[in-house]
């Protein structure tokens, strides 16, 4: 009997900050779409929080229409004076994964625009409430409180696994909520990423940690998220659908993961030339799929996955044999981080891994943004204030410098 009093005594206090943000006096909220929705390839989607236009999502299969309704990458920007700082969002689904945190799958995470270091911050994350996991639920989060009442900026990242219907910013009741007052991320361009469940955000602990999140903070640019888990087949209606975002600037193709070595045989080189021909101005950054903790112990695996990545590899050089202009590859060296640590289950990646992995593939768009001539500027949290990884380390020993 006690314990059960005191796991409803827990389950209560943990209850409360959830919902602080209905019961606090003076609370006004608004409807999200009012401010800037960003990290979006398009704007004609038939929901504010959905990625693909209907008009390719008629071409897709049933299990990409219902990934494509989820918001991984999507974030809203606004700026406030507000002390206060909530949210309620209501969840399209009742998924769950065993190996990926709720606060990943269906949380969202507010960030504030450091605007003397030019840096975001992460401020709290919404954590999903077991109560109301179901489908259409509402979740309500207060962020933070007790703030200066000077105009800052902010964002809230959306649902990696899961997709909402609506999302309402929640202020004090006297403050002012606008649209952003300061760009960033600029508006001149867009890195697009399509992948597999690990770009979409398999098995970030937060929202904010998926690598087209940190890509977007740190390069100040936005990045699309289109990575589908276990749909990224190199279906020639997607590359259409990729070559049809007008501001696209970089284009990461990282599908190997999901395609069987036939695919990879004989999709490559069909799918890239789709790209090359309908955007032909746009730099393609072609990425191997990683090697699993355990394929240098399996092997089948051992075998077959680098099979994929050859056949995939084969496109690329084919291409490039033509026309080696904006085309780059990355190998999956150190895609799972030193030590084969970056995995949850042997597959999806961790923070930790996430980190290794956006890494590496920011050296590549900065090469491809160099070579086209993009402006960019990478934030200081990537030059200066983050420390090196470790394979950032082995290049500059060895870069002479």
């Amino acid at each position: 009997m006690k314990y059960t009093k005191l796991l409803a005594l827990v389950a209560m206090i943990l209850s409360v900050n959830t919902m602080l943000a209905d019961a606090l006096p003076g609370f006004r909220y608004e409807d999200a779409t009012k401010f800037q929705i960003i990290n979006k390839g398009w704007d004609n989607t038939t929901e504010p929080y959905t990625r693909l236009p209907q008009q390719y999502m008629d071409s897709c299969r049933e299990e990409q229409q219902w990934l494509y309704n989820h918001s991984s990458g999507i974030a809203v920007r606004f700026a406030t004076n507000s002390k206060r700082i909530a949210a309620q969002y209501n969840l399209k689904n009742n998924f769950h994964m065993q190996h990926m945190a709720m606060t990943g799958i269906k949380g969202t995470d507010l960030y504030y625009l450091n605007e003397e270091r030019n840096v975001w911050e992460h401020v709290n994350t919404a954590r999903p409430q077991e109560k109301n996991f179901k489908a259409d639920s509402i979740q309500s989060k207060l962020y933070v409180e007790n703030l200066d009442g000077e105009m800052h900026e902010y964002m809230i990242y959306l649902p990696l696994y899961d997709g909402i219907n609506w999302l309402q910013i929640g202020v004090d009741s006297t403050a002012e909520l606008t649209m952003p007052r300061v760009e960033n991320p600029r508006k001149m361009g867009k890195i697009v990423i399509y992948g597999t469940s690990i770009q979409q955000g398999g098995c970030a602990s937060r929202v904010g940690m998926v690598p087209s999140a940190m890509i977007q903070r740190e390069y100040n640019l936005e990045c699309v998220n289109l990575a589908t888990s276990g749909q990224a087949r190199m279906d020639f209606y997607i590359a259409e659908a990729l070559a049809s975002i007008d501001d696209a600037i970089c284009y990461v193709i990282d599908p190997v993961p999901n395609c069987t070595k036939d695919r990879c045989d004989t999709a490559t080189y069909d799918f890239i030339k789709i790209l090359r021909t309908l955007r032909p101005e746009v730099p393609i950054i072609m990425v191997e799929g990683l090697m699993y903790p355990y394929t240098r112990h399996n092997s089948y695996h051992a075998e077959y996955l680098p099979q994929k990545n050859d056949g995939f590899r084969r496109g690329y050089e084919q291409h490039f044999a033509e026309n080696p202009k904006g085309l780059y590859y990355m190998t999956h060296d150190g895609q799972v981080a030193p030590e084969m640590e970056g995995t949850v289950d042997g597959v999806h990646l961790t923070d930790y891994g996430f980190r290794a992995y956006a890494d590496l593939l920011e050296v590549k768009i900065k090469e491809a943004l160099d070579d086209t001539g993009v402006e960019y500027n990478l934030t200081p949290s990537y030059n200066i204030v983050r420390p090196m990884t470790f394979w950032e380390k082995l290049r500059f020993l060895f870069s002479g410098n």
